[in-house]
């Protein structure tokens, strides 16, 4: 077991850095302090005891990247309650069926994402709470009253024992002579229980609700903190989802517990919008996905190894050393030129970007990691990343290699320790097939590991792709609720030039009996794509459908050969 525990990282945070600059949301003037944190969470934790919220108690959070949504979520795990963070992507549907399915009291929502909820769909939550204000906006599931006045009253008494101002009143009459740090005290709740349930998908009947425990989370904390990764007073950019694992853990949850300045980018991290923010901030340490360093690398460097003259010159021994270190350095400058290193993680680096840093020795590093271990499986520090690895095995976990090729070495990627969850929520058919007898989870992903403990990826088996974001996408999702569209007999959802493209077999018996020609059967197919983009999160949009003229290829127990259409595929013009 991990020795600190989970909440009293927070609660040493606080008391540590109480003056320090603590969080901000990147474009606003107002900076909290570690100060303004811990009263606001105490706050919050009045607001709980209002709701009658017991330890244990499941409370939802979704919304973009804020100050309020780091409170809200602090204030539930130190309250000893369970939190449920939810990709603010997600459709209506999978918002109501993740409340439901994690059976949560509270939520805490964005104004807009409320409004495209439809309230009695939510069975389990008693109140929501608009995360701009801390405002109660709705009651829900109350006990039905005989007469509709009383229950009227009661609902307006109600709602106002949970709006602020009464909360406040509340916080001040505690606290008569102001919040001190002495005040900070949070539950005492072990690292073996449950602290937050994260749910790598959102359609019903795919749902995996990943149970992580506080010590797999103060593993990632304690193991950022103790390798100096994170520091305090380091200048952070939030902007990869804190309903991921990954911006979760180290863009927030770590840089809290170390006391950084966390600056916290609400809007969709754009290249224009992240290099404004690398400029002006210039974070310490940065955490990125390959998507948004692929897209600053083509933006940054590419159009300069384009020019025929800079082609030459590179050519040139000696002067393409002093051309390669003037690109380096514009490098730098476009990510803040103050960070110590880029840490890249949630899928393989485009293998040319890679080659082209490590010849110009560009400060970066690739991690491993999956939500189903809080996520941090390996890392190794930039000065010893080895190239092509994700890093090295951290100490507080095992790996193996499960059944290797006896050419290559290759076989699938197992992992023990720590940080390894707990299982999915309700469905332990799921978790059984993840997490062996001995403990071993196995994590679909094929690779090698070598004398050192650097992890090689060779491929996936797993399909998941990863979002422009960061966020998970499961192709099987898309393309379940494809296969029941209109002349779709089956589908294969995969990626192609940072797009989703579906291929689609058209049920041509269905076609011939319909006596539908090649022209309109692409006119349907394009209803097809319209009709599913409104029922997917928008990072699961399919940009086009391409027509297939016969059925995949597919393995004895008739699964579609996946690899066969994945790797390299090119859409027609």
């Amino acid at each position: 077991m991990i020795q600190d525990n989970f909440v009293r990282l927070f609660e040493d945070s606080f008391r540590k850095n109480w003056d320090f600059p603590a969080y901000s949301n990147y474009g606003e003037d107002i900076t909290l302090t570690y100060a303004d944190l811990a009263k606001r969470v105490e706050r919050m934790h009045i607001l709980f005891e209002q709701c009658k919220l017991t330890p244990n108690d499941k409370v939802a959070l979704i919304g973009r990247n804020s100050a309020n949504w780091a409170i809200t979520y602090i204030s539930v795990v130190t309250y000893g309650a369970v939190i449920v963070p939810i990709l603010q992507d997600f459709n209506p549907n999978d918002i109501h069926h993740i409340s439901n399915h994690s059976e949560s009291k509270l939520l805490f929502i964005a104004d807009n994402i409320w409004e495209s909820l439809e309230e009695e769909k939510l069975t389990s939550v008693k109140a929501v709470f608009s995360l701009s204000k801390f405002n109660c906006i709705a009651l829900l599931n109350k006990e039905p009253k005989p007469e509709l006045a009383e229950n009227e009253v009661h609902e307006q008494l109600v709602l106002k024992y949970l709006q602020p101002d009464y909360i406040n009143s509340i916080f001040h009459a505690k606290f008569p002579h102001g919040f001190h740090r002495d005040h900070v005290r949070y539950i005492d709740k072990p690292n073996t229980d449950l602290v937050s349930i994260n749910y790598t998908s959102g359609t019903t009947g795919f749902s995996k609700g990943v149970m992580t425990t506080g010590n797999a989370l103060a593993g990632n904390i304690t193991f950022a903190i103790s390798t100096g990764l994170i520091a305090p007073l380091y200048r952070i950019i939030s902007f990869l989802p804190l309903a991921h694992a990954y911006g979760c853990s180290f863009d927030f949850l770590a840089s809290t517990c170390a006391g950084c300045h966390i600056h916290f980018v609400g809007k969709i991290p754009t290249p224009k919008i992240l290099l404004a923010a690398f400029a002006e901030i210039k974070p310490n340490i940065i955490f990125l996905v390959p998507l948004i360093v692929e897209k600053i690398y083509r933006k940054q460097i590419q159009p300069l190894l384009a020019k025929p003259t800079m082609r030459w010159v590179l050519s040139i021994p000696f002067l393409d050393t002093t051309i390669l270190s003037q690109i380096r350095k514009k490098l730098v400058d476009a990510f803040g030129g103050e960070f110590y290193e880029i840490i890249v993680g949630g899928a393989p680096l485009n293998a040319e970007v890679e080659a082209f840093f490590t010849k110009i020795k560009f400060p970066f590093t690739i991690g491993y990691g999956m939500t189903e271990c809080a996520p941090l499986i390996s890392y190794a520090d930039h000065k010893e990343f080895v190239p092509k690895s994700t890093g090295k095995i951290l100490d507080t976990m095992k790996v193996r290699i499960d059944d290797p090729n006896p050419e290559t070495g290759t076989g699938e990627i197992c992992v023990r320790g720590e940080h390894v969850m707990v299982g999915y929520y309700k469905n332990e058919e799921a978790t059984a097939a993840v997490i062996d007898n001995d403990g071993w989870l196995h994590t679909g992903d094929l690779g090698t590991v070598d004398e050192n403990g650097n992890i090689f990826i060779r491929g996936r088996s797993k399909t998941m792709i990863l979002g422009a974001s960061g966020q998970n996408i499961y192709p099987e999702e898309i393309e379940a609720k494809l296969n029941n569209m209109p002349f779709v007999m089956e589908s294969l959802v995969i990626e192609s030039n940072g797009k989703l493209i579906a291929l689609v077999c058209p049920d041509y018996e269905a076609v011939d009996t319909d006596k539908i020609d090649h022209k309109a059967l692409e006119v349907l197919m394009e209803e097809n794509r319209k009709a599913l983009n409104s029922v997917v999160a928008s990072f699961e949009s399919i940009s086009k459908i391409q027509l297939f003229p016969h059925e995949f290829e597919k393995t004895p127990k008739k699964s579609i050969k996946r690899y066969l259409y994945s790797a390299g595929f090119q859409i027609s013009k």
